[in-house]
């Protein structure tokens, strides 16, 4: 694989990552944005409509991380602009309560009956640190398990085998993390249910949850295997700690109460993420009223933030989910029909190619790993030849095609994508697999 000879320039955006990284660490604000994993410099985005991003140097590319998942429904959905256009004539934030907080939490518990009450915050790394604070003070215990790969946000407890960003550069935890935090961290192999058990048992009665990503997004995209949710919900049940669904990446994007939905899951604690700001900075961390109540002002939990709940998120947020509500008979079987036609298509043309791949896929969510053998869990994954996803990479960004810049993140799509962009792909999936 190869990319094209000349490629498309891209020198306005090669002065502004000269700029960025005189003034940004590596020149980025969030690691996963960079291209040290797949080679080459990134392009700087100027707008995006639909299906499509348009860097600096006025070039187009079908966008296949959708903000790391959120864009749900495409860039600039015109109901999302307008809502968001109507909020700031009022005021881009107020630092107090509004009536648009509760609308959206009402959508939010109609979609997930599990959820009893919610709170609104401005990231998945709050939101998951929260849950786990609220966690330990429900059953007064200490340690956490979490699987390797899965990753809940950079919060200090959650590093430990995380995936992401972490994983695609190779680093085992995060330097600054003391070992005391560290070691309240159990990390156990994703899908093996006689791990978890082994960790309760050897560690009774200490255990306040197991998180977990119920379809891994964060290490390339792993589907649960045929009762595994079902049997971390009985474990933890019978052992007295809560079950915390991390959905940031899931939620109403596999389905509308998200992989809950899915799988029948009835966890204690939810976490969603942008989507349900319609891609905003939003957070939530969600479940039953007797955890929930536990929060101050009426428990002994605190947790804050000026910025939670702000009002153009909520009006972004209610704007998405009301149309995921409204249309969901539609929406979802046709991400999935075209979710299915790229990503086995792309399939399809590796095998024709003799370049070995193995896709994983679950609604519109996927990864093709570069590797022969199932991908089941971080250990399989990382068997993944990833200098072979870089180029590519590489080859199809210069065709028109981006996708997330590591062998271990999950692809998304929209409702914007359609035929011709299903079409464009597989031609430069076609080209790249058969470039010298």
């Amino acid at each position: 694989m190869s990319s094209q000879a000349n490629g498309p320039s891209r020198k306005k955006s090669a002065l502004l990552q000269a700029r960025a990284e005189r003034l940004f660490p590596g020149g980025v604000n969030s690691p996963v944005r960079a291209f040290g994993a797949v080679g080459g410099a990134p392009p700087f985005v100027e707008r995006a409509v639909g299906a499509y991003l348009y860097d600096a140097d006025g070039n187009r590319y079908i966008d296949y991380f959708g903000s790391w998942g959120p864009m749900i429904l495409g860039h600039a959905f015109p109901p999302v602009v307008e809502a968001i256009e109507r909020a700031a004539r009022n005021s881009p934030s107020f630092g107090a309560s509004t009536a648009a907080e509760g609308e959206l939490a009402e959508r939010i518990v109609a979609c997930y009956p599990c959820i009893e009450k919610l709170r609104f915050v401005s990231s998945g790394t709050e939101a998951t640190m929260s849950a786990i604070r609220l966690a330990r003070a429900a059953t007064g215990r200490k340690l956490i398990v979490k699987f390797e790969g899965c990753y809940h946000g950079h919060a200090d407890g959650l590093l430990v085998k995380a995936g992401s960003g972490v994983a695609t550069f190779g680093i085992p935890g995060s330097a600054g993390v003391p070992e005391e935090i560290a070691h309240l961290t159990l990390a156990l192999p994703y899908n093996d249910l006689a791990a978890v058990e082994a960790a309760f048992a050897a560690h009774p009665a200490a255990i306040a949850a197991v998180i977990v990503e119920p379809i891994v997004g964060n290490a390339g995209c792993i589907p649960p295997a045929d009762g595994y949710p079902a049997g971390l919900r009985a474990i933890t049940r019978r052992e007295g700690a809560l079950l915390i669904a991390d959905e940031v990446m899931t939620g109403f994007r596999v389905a509308l109460g998200g992989a809950c939905e899915l799988f029948g899951l009835e966890p204690d604690l939810v976490t969603l993420g942008k989507i349900a700001g319609g891609g905003l900075p939003v957070g939530v961390f969600a479940g039953k009223r007797e955890f929930m109540d536990q929060l101050a002002p009426l428990g002994p939990v605190y947790q804050a933030g000026t910025l939670s709940g702000n009002p153009l998120a909520m009006a972004a947020g209610i704007a998405t989910i009301a149309y995921l509500q409204d249309h969901a008979a539609e929406v979802y079987p046709r991400l999935e029909s075209t979710a299915h036609a790229v990503a086995e298509g792309v399939a399809a043309e590796a095998a024709r190619a003799g370049v070995s791949l193995t896709t994983n896929r679950i609604g519109s969510m996927w990864t093709w790993f570069f590797t022969s053998g199932p991908v089941r869990n971080y250990a399989d994954a990382a068997q993944s030849d990833a200098a072979a996803f870089g180029r590519f990479h590489r080859a199809l960004l210069d065709r028109g095609v981006w996708l997330p810049p590591s062998q271990f993140e999950a692809a998304f799509l929209s409702t914007a994508h359609g035929l011709a962009e299903v079409e464009a792909t597989l031609a430069a999936a076609r080209e790249a697999f058969r470039a010298p």
